[in-house]
């Protein structure tokens, strides 16, 4: 007689929303965990007799999912400063206008408070895995904020490089930015059991010259990281290189050898079908932010070609942006929000289906992080990653499909408990290493603080009194 395999810890009875290769859904499942990885995942009836566990839990009024991965989130600057910016600007105004200049005026300890807060609402929403927006400048005090949260993330200084002042010394901002690059990958490296790593985060748009492009690329293929950068986002990046290179961006990004699977577009919606066809070939993932999209009139319903990269196999991905474009760390707003979008652009409901939608939340957001064989599905060995939602709250009853119900019902406010790396971070909607009350009374000061500094009045239409 075979003896019970031990593991530490064992979920059992619930509905379980595995992602795996068969996209098998448990309506009475069981998923066991031993250190920080899956040890089985299936039937209860099949995998609880075989194991003693050291805790065991009632799963029975929980769906259990893998954690979110949102492959583009800016974790600092706007978490201080979310909402402020008016609804009614312009793509260069919120960034050149509002953005930009809120950035500047950070302290490293505003970094660290502001990636805790971050860290904080993606956690208690669901996700477990973030790529960030390459807009960190003291990456240091951010490295320093996240370990105290628990959370999976890749990140990366502001690094751009293009002279646009007649003064510049192009070969010497070039040389600093790409020394930055290789020091902050030296300083947090990418390692099987490193929860926090750096990757070369290009702002992207016009900002990175070709030279840094190139070294971003060789630096991410020689040790196995991804790059991600924002690419047209607005018109102005395809008119851009048409008018200096010659060529619109994906294909100037092709010629000088930068696309990729190890790449990753945020926004990607002024493409034509070449620039689709030239994603697809290359297996360069795009992540899309369909909640900044709409809020900042980006055009993705009307010119985005969303369905189009779909048909021919680009890995579309997931994230929420910033604070003051999508407003919102909540990845499972912005599942809603690429389900809905082009079912009415197109008029065609059968464009991006729940089930497509959760793929891009989670293992094909694994996929675009370069962790595709660790994270974004439950099976036996991947990292015990995963999100325990309350099925006793009103957008969960009644439970006939656990997909329709995430993506169309359920938000984050319904994450009851959170696992990384098979440690709890978040126990009954609180988490378990942060203290968040002192948390969001910092945030709340650091926000007015900051504010004040850059001398910046809070705009609203209506009268505050």
């Amino acid at each position: 007689m075979t003896s019970p395999s031990p593991v530490d810890l064992l979920i059992r009875n619930a509905w379980i929303v595995t992602m795996d290769s068969g996209r098998r859904i448990l309506r009475d499942g069981a998923l066991a965990i031993q250190g920080n990885r899956i040890h089985s995942v299936g039937p209860d009836e099949e995998i609880s007799p075989g194991l003693a566990p050291r805790e065991t839990l009632d799963g029975s009024g929980f769906v259990i999912t893998p954690g979110f991965v949102n492959c583009h989130v800016h974790i600092t600057g706007e978490p201080l400063t979310r909402g402020v910016v008016p609804d009614n600007t312009d793509w260069a105004e919120n960034v050149f206008g509002w953005l930009i200049p809120l950035y500047m005026t950070q302290t490293p300890e505003d970094e660290r408070l502001s990636a805790q807060f971050a860290a904080l609402e993606m956690l208690r929403t669901g996700t477990t895995c973030f790529i960030e927006a390459g807009t960190i400048l003291d990456l240091g005090a951010v490295a320093d904020g996240l370990a105290a949260t628990g959370i999976r993330g890749r990140i990366g200084q502001w690094l751009q490089d293009r002279a646009f002042a007649p003064d510049d010394d192009q070969a010497v901002l070039t040389r600093s930015a790409i020394d930055r690059m290789v020091a902050q990958a030296d300083a947090y490296p990418q390692a099987d059991d490193a929860l926090i790593a750096a990757w070369p985060l290009l702002v992207g748009h016009n900002t990175a010259t070709d030279d840094l492009w190139r070294a971003a690329t060789d630096l991410a293929r020689a040790r196995g990281l991804g790059v991600s950068a924002h690419m047209s986002a607005d018109r102005a990046d395809p008119d851009f290189y048409l008018q200096t290179a010659g060529k619109r961006a994906i294909a100037h990004l092709a010629e000088i050898d930068a696309l990729g699977p190890h790449l990753s577009l945020t926004h990607a919606v002024h493409l034509d079908q070449a620039e689709v066809d030239l994603l697809a070939s290359t297996g360069t993932h795009v992540t899309h932010c369909p909640m900044t999209a709409m809020k900042g009139g980006y055009g993705a319903s009307s010119a985005g070609l969303f369905p189009e990269m779909a048909a021919a196999g680009v890995n579309i991905q997931l994230g929420t942006d910033g604070n003051n474009n999508g407003n919102s760390g909540d990845l499972m707003r912005a599942m809603f929000a690429m389900a809905g979008l082009f079912k009415d652009a197109r008029q065609d409901a059968n464009l991006f289906s729940a089930y497509k939608v959760l793929e891009a939340a989670t293992i094909k957001g694994a996929k675009g992080a370069q962790m595709e064989d660790q994270i974004g599905s439950l099976e036996p060995g991947k990292k015990a990653d995963f999100v325990l939602h309350d099925r006793n709250r009103p957008e969960w009853v009644p439970l006939f499909n656990p997909v329709n119900q995430l993506v169309y019902s359920a938000d984050g406010r319904g994450v009851h408990s959170v696992w990384v790396d098979g440690r709890r971070v978040v126990d009954t909607y609180r988490s378990t290493l942060i203290d968040e009350h002192r948390l969001l009374a910092d945030v709340q000061a650091a926000g007015m603080a900051l504010m004040a500094r850059e001398g910046r009045a809070i705009p609203s239409e209506w009268p505050v009194l």
